[in-house]
């Protein structure tokens, strides 16, 4: 009985090996049924497909007209000024780079113009990198005033406001009077360097060349101001995520194909990261009553579910916790339309920094004073020049004979010097004025907008000369030589008739007689 118990044991040991080895197989057989095996997806992929054959890359996005002119400039005039910029080294490279930048921001702007819709108000965003690259360009020049770039450092900066043509209607003109800014420190570089090394002449000629090239490029594609796609355009900032992204130009490459012919298939990329769970929506409440009037009819069950506030939480009958609560904010503040952001203005592109009034080497600097309650005053030297910028609603003093005198970008500044040995100049300028105590050789004005020269009896043979400048009056002084006369104002000209007579060209003041 013994050798009879023990085979059925291992009888029934086999049959239950079986059965879950049947289990197993049929397991095994659901889990492979769903995708072909290896071999059949090399053979499929082997028949359909032409061995070394790749799938064909999507074709690029085709470009505007107006960007591939843009990229014309930076690939050409850009270029080759960021190129004779690393030939002179020092602080001019960095500084030619943020010039780059800057033009490429630009692109970026109106590459974001040709695909959106003109908004209401632009946002900043659209200006973050232009903002940026200026700001560079600026604080280069500012903090290495003593350098001998200072001229080439300035003719860039000054030449980079430009950039801010597209807030005007009349860009062409806008970027030309700008260039002016540049041309005044550019022709210093010339003038300086115009029979010592040509690499600095050639400097500056490359950087007026891309303005030039931008106005004949404005003239082309935005005479009257830059133009959006009010057709089909998106929205600017899916516009601005497009360009950022580069998903604009190029879409996105597909798997690579085998390299060798007969080769198994690239494996597929990997799932994306799971999304974000499900943002459950209350329900829109129904456009009927039926559920006002349900809870009306509830009568006085609809306070059943309030509960009972104890008498030790009540706050008038506590004064203390009246003191001591604050009131929670709601837990979901209620949404605020968005104030509509300002329009930029290419002025915003500068940081506003504090006034300064410092002696470096043999230069002055007088700068960003705004209505000071005093006097700015120094004391000059014949070997001291003096350079005054960004001042608004200043009154400043020269004393002594200094040699030169320098202003630009400056407001309701008034002057009132000594004596110079050289000349005093001023460009873009408003309600400028101008005392002279003593003898200064020459004037000259360059797009000012209004201002008034006092001379006295000792500088009555200065030379003023004059380019794009309104409302100017010269003030004499009274005679001498006759009693009770008074101050006379003599207006500069700013109307010249010209005439052609026989091939050449003849140009006269208007005078107008009343």
């Amino acid at each position: 009985m013994v050798p009879n118990n023990h085979m059925n044991n291992l009888t029934t040991l086999i049959k239950r090996l079986e059965a879950a080895t049947s289990r197993l197989e049929d397991m095994a057989a659901s889990l492979d049924s769903p995708g072909p095996s290896p071999a059949a997806g090399t053979s499929i992929l082997s028949s359909n497909v032409s061995p070394g054959a790749a799938p064909p890359l999507p074709a690029a996005e085709p470009l505007p007209k107006c960007i591939e002119a843009f990229d014309a400039i930076i690939s050409n005039e850009v270029k080759a000024f960021l190129d004779i910029s690393q030939q002179l080294g020092d602080l001019v490279v960095p500084q030619s780079k943020a010039v780059l930048k800057a033009f490429e921001a630009e692109r970026k702007y109106l590459l974001v113009s040709t695909k959106a819709k003109k908004p209401e108000a632009q946002p900043p965003e659209l200006f973050t990198d232009l903002h940026r690259a200026s700001d560079e360009i600026n604080n280069i020049r500012e903090s290495n005033r003593p350098s001998p770039f200072f001229n080439h450092l300035s003719a860039v900066a000054e030449g980079v406001v430009a950039l801010g043509w597209f807030f005007e209607t009349r860009p062409a003109t806008f970027v030309t009077d700008t260039l002016g800014g540049a041309q005044f420190y550019g022709n210093r570089v010339l003038n300086q360097y115009k029979d010592k090394d040509k690499t600095h002449v050639e400097y500056i000629q490359a950087y007026y060349q891309i303005y030039k090239s931008l106005i004949d490029y404005i003239k082309e594609y935005y005479p009257r101001g830059v133009t959006w796609n009010d057709k089909d355009g998106i929205d600017v900032m899916d516009a601005l995520k497009q360009v950022s992204s580069g998903s604009s130009s190029v879409a996105a490459p597909p798997a690579a194909a085998a390299k060798e012919a007969g080769g198994a298939p690239p494996p597929p990329p990997p799932p994306p990261p799971p999304g974000p769970p499900p943002v459950i929506k209350a329900a829109a409440p129904s456009n009927d009553m039926s559920a006002v009037f349900d809870q009306l009819n509830q009568g006085s069950a609809v306070t059943a579910g309030l509960r009972k506030v104890d008498k030790s939480e009540q706050t008038h009958k506590n004064p203390s916790l009246r003191a001591q609560s604050i009131v929670p904010g709601s837990p979901t503040s209620r949404g605020k339309s968005p104030a509509p952001s300002k329009k930029p203005k290419p002025e915003s592109m500068r940081v506003k920094k504090p006034s300064r009034k410092q002696l470096e080497g043999n230069k002055w600097f007088i700068e960003h004073f705004d209505s000071p309650a005093d006097i700015v005053e120094i004391s000059a030297s014949l070997t001291q020049s003096i350079l005054i910028s960004r001042c608004n609603k200043t009154i400043i003093k020269v004393n002594g004979k200094a040699n030169a005198i320098s202003l630009d970008n400056c407001v309701g500044v008034s002057i009132i010097v000594d004596s110079l040995v050289s000349s005093l100049e001023a460009i873009k300028c408003s309600k400028f004025a101008l005392q002279i105590d003593g003898n200064v050789p020459a004037v000259m004005f360059d797009q000012i907008d209004g201002g008034q020269v006092y001379l006295n009896a000792g500088s009555m043979d200065a030379e003023i000369l004059t380019s794009k400048c309104t409302a100017i009056n010269i003030v004499l002084p009274p005679q001498e030589d006759v009693e009770d006369s008074d101050a006379k104002e003599c207006p500069i000209p700013e109307q010249i008739r010209t005439t052609i007579k026989d091939g050449a060209i003849f140009s006269e003041i208007v005078d107008h007689v009343g």
